[in-house]
């Protein structure tokens, strides 16, 4: 029989040793950590605050991952998840359905733009990206378009890491490794401005991206293919925005060739933008949204697939089925925390202090531009990057080598000292990438840039030439 008493808490560095024996983290070099080395331990959170195991205290600048809109050690997101676990702690959404996922599936479409009324859940974004794909396929074929299976997505994008869903991620470091993957992804350009030809004519650079899709639109074939992928805002790469224009014209070209267009909205919903949906920040109607993370802030895992009304009328009839599901897909639990956490958006007037403190976070970070290091900063609402350059006076670049010094040997650590979580990325050219929680204010946002200038200023002095 186990031992009925509760044993002692255990110190940071036995859960660091037990984590670097036992615990397989995600994206992680997992022979780096060691004696050395020690695994981090998060112990708790509150507010845009975290703790590791040993009391160090951190500001969470980038929402765990662009996920904890609302703040940590929230009891009412808490108590949300007790409730419904005591009333239903379980039952699929096959077949029949439970009040929580019901409720949200109508909160969610009263939300979304236009007629994006049907909800499909899922666990997660690489779940609903999947889950849209297959969606595209199966609709064209009830259709009798069954040629349409291919999907559009940009360069350097991130949209998951399920087989069909990396197929569309446009990372090759990341898609290599597990080669051959699902057929019938392409990818285009970016819109990445700073090192293209006409970065500074907006129209042109418009063009230009635009005019790529359309014209492997036509090279694969309009009949082939089914949607193209976008973020409102493309994370991988650091925080590339579109240019004016973009979305309507990418808009018009998917209606005069048939394709869907998807608005993968994983990172960019429920608030990061300032607009409950990223793609109402930009002014177009997608056919389907693919969303996760902040839709329950974090406190338990969900995804959706909202679709335009269309897009159900051929899995309507009689015999016909969506011939797709997953177990925890609409989980109760994870419902009932995603309707409490809609409960706080508007209680609390989360997308409102988005919008009030966007342009003094953006000042905050442009000011920064006074270090040789920070070459560019971009990005929208409280999603923010800078990229690092070796000489912001010309077109160079980081090495590989340096890069990886730069951000993993020298930022992480440093950002980590001073009390700041952010990411240091080189999917493109090396970022620094911040997204604090949607209720941060001036007090955080002074902490944040006080931090990075304190760190960017060593970087110039070890880095810059």
């Amino acid at each position: 029989m186990g031992n009925s008493m509760s044993s002692p808490p255990r110190t940071s560095a036995a859960l660091s040793e037990l984590a670097h024996r036992h615990l397989w983290m995600h994206f992680s070099r997992l022979g780096s950590y060691g004696n050395d080395a020690p695994v981090h331990v998060i112990a708790r959170g509150e507010g845009s605050y975290l703790w590791d195991a040993e009391g160090h205290r951190l500001l969470d600048g980038l929402s765990g991952l662009f996920t904890v809109q609302v703040g940590h050690g929230r009891a009412d997101l808490a108590e949300a998840a007790r409730v419904q676990a005591e009333t239903l702690e379980y039952f699929p959404i096959w077949t029949y359905a439970h009040p929580p996922a019901i409720e949200l599936a109508a909160r969610l479409a009263s939300l979304a733009p236009g007629d994006l009324n049907r909800v499909f859940f899922t666990t997660g974004g690489s779940e609903a990206v999947e889950s849209a794909w297959k969606l595209a396929r199966q609709y064209f074929r009830a259709m009798g378009q069954g040629q349409r299976h291919k999907v559009i997505a940009r360069r350097t994008a991130y949209h998951g890491t399920t087989l069909g869903a990396l197929a569309i991620t446009g990372i090759p470091a990341l898609r290599t490794p597990f080669e051959p993957l699902t057929p019938g992804a392409v990818h285009v350009a970016n819109t990445n401005r700073r090192r293209h030809a006409f970065q500074d004519d907006e129209k042109a650079f418009m063009l230009a991206v635009t005019d790529e899709i359309e014209e492997r639109i036509l090279f694969e074939g309009p009949e082939t293919v089914a949607a193209v992928f976008l973020e409102p805002v493309q994370n991988a790469g650091g925080c590339l925005v579109p240019p004016d224009g973009y979305f309507a014209r990418v808009r018009e070209i998917c209606d005069r060739y048939g394709v869907l267009l998807v608005s993968d909205e994983v990172i960019c919903a429920f608030g990061r933008l300032g607009t409950m949906f990223g793609c109402e920040r930009y002014h177009y109607l997608p056919d389907i949204i693919t969303c996760a993370k902040g839709i329950t802030s974090g406190y338990s895992p969900l995804g959706a697939v909202i679709c335009r009304d269309f897009l159900a009328e051929p899995f309507l009839e009689h015999r016909a089925s969506f011939a797709h599901g997953i177990t925890f897909g609409g989980h109760p639990v994870s419902c009932a925390v995603a309707l409490a956490n809609l409960d706080v958006f508007e209680r609390e007037h989360v997308l409102d202090n988005v919008c009030a403190h966007e342009t003094g976070f953006r000042t905050r970070l442009e000011e920064l531009r006074d270090l040789a290091i920070v070459g560019e900063v971009r990005g929208a609402g409280f999603f923010q990057a800078l990229e690092m350059v070796p000489d912001q006076a010309s077109a160079a670049r980081f090495t590989a080598e340096q890069r990886e010094e730069l951000l993993r040997g020298f930022l992480l650590p440093r950002f980590y000292e001073a009390g700041l979580i952010a990411r240091a990325d080189d999917r493109g050219d090396p970022v620094v990438q911040l997204a604090p929680p949607l209720i941060a204010g001036d007090d955080e946002l002074d902490e944040i840039a006080t931090i990075l200038r304190a760190v960017l200023t060593e970087a110039t002095a070890r880095f810059c030439t």
